[in-house]
């Protein structure tokens, strides 16, 4: 598609700055609901979005209308907001930042969204077939979904940025309940998800993953006990260490959060701009957010304003290094932008967000970590988690966990529930492991609401003297 006629024409009409984004998400998925399939759905969603900066003020406005006159009409919207807000608002400033020109993609041999819905069908069968083969409990309820998506971008500003994109992504959700007459039930809800193309399913595995998750809750049911609350040495595994590093470091260190340009939306943040430096966990405590990690769920390798993505050290060994920046922010702080600007449709305008959101690996194995706990839990996947606004209180509630004795994994526990704050968590831990794992999901913020999709990840840790609680 030709932009280079509507940035003119931004440009024209008085705009400093300005900027075009052409972006088509198409999609297809299959939900599979207790063995039987639903119609496949095909989602398509193709626009324009305009950003204009005129004396200092802001202005966006978005199309799907992609005549000329629909898209000369979009640019007026935008200079004509920014130029009505400009005086009597904060003035924007953009971090100056190398133009780029180029195209890239995310590896993939066959479309995800080209595949018969005959296929995925029977993938979701076998996926249900190994939740039901489990023995122990019964599974009365499983919502299965999986399909792919494809996501094209073009990309130009007036600094002289062109580029173009192609991602697309396998992905599903399973929502299984397990259920047995003495014990009650259990939910778990399994996200998964990749980029790239319709192959990563069979590396992915779904329904190895499925099975795996129905044991497990087949177990804890079962044999599941409840925990005397108290004090404990804790292990996690990397789905939990994950969850922890997305919401208690990852959204904190969001600089529009920070600036307080969420508050109204979904929250605040502890950290305030003048943090840098401050400690907040031990040493043993390393956490990046890197979207360039190939066939990850949020890979890319230039952000939604030009900037090419870099992994970035959001704590380094307990202590906050860098926010995660737009060109915006990263002006007002005196920094470079590090990428981290990102729109889900071209209907959004792009906000910072996350991307892939980990704890960096140790040297320990996970045998060694549980060796060096003579009374405590193994938690090795969580079930439902909750922090407040500011990500200061945090509560993590396991599904998979286990009583360890004398350095041994021993009885399974039933929802044992971490219940402490930020640097709490982050100063107990005193080892991590080499076992990086990571996990998809879709990490959901602004108003109107933006889910993306993000991998969380991480090795096992090892928490000394948490408070745990059963729920």
């Amino acid at each position: 598609m030709d932009l280079q006629w509507l940035l003119d024409y931004l440009i024209r009409e008085g705009a400093g700055y300005a900027e075009v984004r052409s972006q088509r998400n198409s999609g297809m998925e299959v939900v599979l609901k207790n063995g039987a399939a639903e119609p496949p759905e095909y989602v398509e969603a193709h626009g324009i979005a305009v950003r204009a900066i005129v004396d200092g003020a802001l202005g966006f406005a978005s199309t799907n209308i992609l005549t000329r006159e629909g898209m000369i009409e979009a640019g007026s919207r935008a200079v004509r907001s920014a130029k009505a807000m400009a005086g009597s608002c904060k003035k924007v400033a953009l971090s100056s930042e190398k133009p780029a020109r180029a195209g890239w993609k995310a590896d993939h041999r066959v479309l995800p969204t080209s595949v018969d819905p005959g296929e995925v069908i029977d993938l979701l069968k076998a996926v249900d077939a190994s939740i039901v083969g489990v023995k122990g409990v019964e599974f009365p309820n499983r919502l299965l979904v999986f399909g792919g998506s494809v996501e094209e971008k073009e990309y130009i500003n007036s600094e002289g940025t062109e580029l173009r994109s192609l991602v697309p992504r396998v992905a599903g959700y399973f929502i299984i309940t397990a259920y047995e007459g003495s014990k009650g039930s259990l939910q778990r809800i399994v996200q998964i998800g990749e980029s790239g193309g319709w192959e990563r399913a069979g590396i992915i595995a779904p329904d190895a993953v499925a099975r795996e998750e129905a044991e497990a809750m087949s177990r804890m049911l079962r044999e599941g006990k409840a925990l005397a609350p108290g004090k404990y040495d804790v292990v996690v595994g990397g789905e939990v260490t994950g969850i922890i590093s997305h919401e208690a470091c990852g959204h904190p260190q969001e600089a529009d959060r920070i600036m307080g340009r969420e508050a109204a939306q979904a929250g605040e943040s502890y950290l305030k701009p003048g943090m840098i430096g401050r400690k907040i966990g031990s040493a043993a405590v390393n956490i990046s957010d890197d979207p360039t990690l190939p066939a990850s769920y949020g890979f890319y390798l230039y952000d939604d304003e030009g900037v090419p993505a870099r992994r970035k050290a959001l704590i380094r060994e307990g202590r906050v290094n860098e926010f995660l920046h737009s060109r915006e922010t990263a002006h007002d702080f005196g920094v470079s932008s590090n990428a981290a600007m990102r729109a889900s449709s071209y209907a959004r305008e792009p906000i910072v967000r996350m991307s892939n959101t980990f704890m960096e690996p140790g040297d320990h194995t996970l045998e060694e970590l549980i060796e060096g706990v003579d009374r405590g839990v193994y938690i090795k996947s969580f079930q439902e988690w909750n922090i407040d606004d500011i990500r200061w209180n945090n509560r993590y509630v396991g599904l998979e966990a286990y009583v360890i004795e004398g350095g041994e994994v021993r009885d399974p526990v039933r929802a044992p529930v971490i219940e402490a704050t930020t640097e709490v968590i982050f100063s107990s831990v005193d080892a991590v492991g080499k076992d990086l794992k990571f996990n998809a999901a879709t990490c959901g913020k602004g108003q109107p609401d933006q889910g993306v999709p993000v991998w969380t990840g991480g090795p096992s840790m090892r928490m000394r003297g948490i408070f745990l609680r059963c729920r």
